[in-house]
């Protein structure tokens, strides 16, 4: 029994050795660095030979530069994400635009020279290649414009930018150690650096810290690896252009003058007869009139001379809404159609002799945003260049109205209107105020934003909307009808008596935000004068209630069966929209339109600017 016994021992003693083998193996491998170094063109996603990695403040950008020639272009899209957003790329006739304070810089696709305004220079590579995507900008002419700085690296190609400047924090490396592409030691090495090799400390960890190296590499290296971690401050050569406007001394006090035909220009005396304090008068005189950048002019020198006379400045509008067979996105897209549009302009500006231009182009798509700006930029230069003052009117600022980009328009424009009206307008949902005063103190806030007070202008309404509501007698709910309650805008964040005098209002108007109140019927509205208004209050015997939410009057009555709405625009209601411009030290204010005020309002007008 014995000797049976000890090979059964024997075999077991050896298969607890094996096991234990096994076991220590395990534990070897799994606390063993890995010596895998990760192929570099791997780690940077780079598939051909053309292809350069962009690293940018510390962090690899998915998108990638081209080596093209011996020369590293960038993206036109990544130049302006990452680089410098006033780079313009015309993608209809294959022309890169850079616009400085005093020139506009211009460059045709595939060729070698470009040019400051009229002068020609030379580069020894193309300035800009295209393909059916995109453009690609070589990056040391981009260099020339833009507050960056840049290392190329070989072997993989790559690019090293900055444009984040100011304190960074640095460690050297205690001992050769390793890089690795995750925090782990199974993790492939992305690069083996040397003793006292300074790293750029992005993030700490107790066992790993995310480093990046001066050769633009990114990864995870062991906390207790790095010495002490010191500050390092990155600093740039670029010095910044200074952008000059023509600023009056003194606050702007400006009306639009609608004008519809040549003759209308003939009544310019009587019409001013009827203001007080105006100093800047804007006739609507040019609009888009095909799509090539021509424009219509019913522009007239006896207009600018009488106004001139008394010393009154004239801002001659130019809009693109007359002619609805003008493809404005077209004009604005091709640089040969704005150019000529620009062009059409300063040359009425020189004929008529007029001080200003006024820019008052509305409803455009998200996708002619860039466009629109290059026109303001390319416009600001010709009108510097001449003396000529440059406004430009806005909507209140918006998500979907962004992409005019009012802090680019400052940069440019002498002025920028807030056109604080149309709250409610022609084809609303529901009836309500054209401008009440909340809107407008959001409206300026907003603006503010962007567009410095000292070149913002608060535009004002002369007029209001009547409403009227139409009892439908087919419940059933058609297509013409509309759902709706009225609860006189009030707004929960203002003050206990506010609201308290804006329930007051409902109450007097026969409203009330129950779901008793909701009703069908066919909404409609019209917009008038100041003095039609008081003829409709007066007509209908109806008794106007101040709100304090809305910051003017509201009236309501019915007549034949129909509610009629209205929140009159006065000189009560004007006082304090003029009250935020005077408040936020606005450089001045304008009217839509003149003819629609009643004339006593000019006396609260003067009392804000003057």
């Amino acid at each position: 029994m014995k000797k049976k016994f000890v090979p059964v021992l024997a075999a077991g003693a050896l298969i607890v050795v094996i096991i234990c083998f096994m076991l220590l193996g395990s534990i070897i491998e799994k606390y063993t660095p890995s010596k895998e170094h990760m192929n570099l063109s791997d780690y940077y996603n780079l598939s051909s030979e053309q292809d350069v990695a962009l690293i940018l403040n510390n962090q690899v950008l998915d998108a990638k530069g081209k080596l093209l020639n011996g020369t590293v272009y960038l993206d036109y899209e990544t130049v302006r994400s990452n680089l410098n957003d006033r780079f313009y790329w015309d993608h209809n006739e294959n022309k890169l635009l850079y616009t400085t304070a005093t020139d506009l810089i211009s460059a045709d696709a595939d060729s070698t020279s470009h040019y400051v305004t009229k002068d020609s220079h030379s580069l020894d590579h193309a300035v800009v290649k295209a393909d059916a995507q995109t453009a690609y900008i070589a990056i040391d002419f981009l260099k020339l414009y833009s507050d960056f700085s840049y290392e190329v690296l070989e072997s993989p190609n790559r690019v090293i930018l900055t444009t984040a400047w100011g304190d960074y924090t640095t460690a050297p490396a205690k001992q050769k150690t390793q890089v690795r592409q995750k925090g782990g030691i199974k993790s492939p090495i992305l690069a083996d650096i040397d003793k006292n090799t300074e790293v750029t400390v992005l993030e700490t960890g107790d066992t790993w810290t995310k480093i990046s190296t001066a050769d633009g590499i990114i990864g995870y290296v062991k906390s207790k690896a790095l010495g002490t971690t010191s500050a390092k401050t990155l600093t740039s050569d670029y010095v910044s252009e200074e952008f000059t406007h023509i600023k009056k001394d003194f606050k702007i006090n400006m009306a639009w003058h609608q004008i519809t035909n040549a003759d209308a220009n003939t009544t310019i005396a009587s019409v001013l007869q009827n203001t007080k304090g105006i100093n800047v008068i804007s006739p609507t005189w040019f609009y888009l009139n095909d799509n090539n950048g021509n424009i219509a002019s019913l522009a007239s020198s006896d207009y600018v001379n009488y106004c001139h006379q008394n010393g009154i400045e004239v801002w001659a509008l130019v809009s693109n809404l007359e002619n609805k067979d003008v493809d404005t996105t077209s004009v604005l897209t091709y640089t040969s159609k704005r150019e000529n549009l620009i062009n059409n302009l300063i040359s009425a500006a020189i004929q008529y002799n007029f001080d200003g231009i006024n820019v008052d182009f509305e409803a455009l798509s998200s996708e002619v945003g860039d466009s629109y700006i290059q026109f303001i930029r390319e416009l600001s230069l010709k009108c510097a260049n001449n003396g000529i003052v440059l406004s430009v009117d806005d909507y209140v600022p918006t998500s979907y109205t962004a992409f005019y980009n009012r802090a680019e328009q400052a940069v440019f424009a002498d002025y920028v209107v807030v056109m604080a009206y149309d709250e409610h307008y022609s084809g609303s949902e529901e009836a309500g105020s054209v401008a009440s005063i909340n809107f407008v103190k959001e409206g300026v806030a907003n603006t503010l934003k962007e567009v410095p007070a000292d070149q913002l202008i608060l535009g004002m309404p002369f007029y209001a909307r009547v409403w009227s509501e139409t009892p439908v007698d087919d419940t059933t709910g058609a297509d013409s009808t509309t759902q709706t309650s009225d609860n006189n805008n009030n707004d929960t964040d203002e003050t206990d008596n506010a609201a308290a005098d804006a329930q007051a209002a409902d109450e007097a108007a026969g409203t009330s935000d129950s779901a008793d109140s909701y009703q069908l019927f066919t909404l409609d509205s019209y917009a008038t004068s100041m003095s039609e208004i008081q003829k409709l209050i007066s007509t209908n015997a109806a008794e106007p209630v101040w709100s304090d939410i809305d910051g003017q009057y509201y009236v309501q009555y019915e007549n034949n069966g129909i509610t009629y709405k209205i929140w009159v625009e006065d000189a009560a209601s004007l006082e304090e929209k003029l009250k935020v411009l005077q408040e936020n030290q606005l450089a001045g204010g304008s009217f839509w339109k003149l003819g629609l005020e009643l004339p006593s309002t000019w006396d609260t007008v003067i009392k804000y600017i003057n």
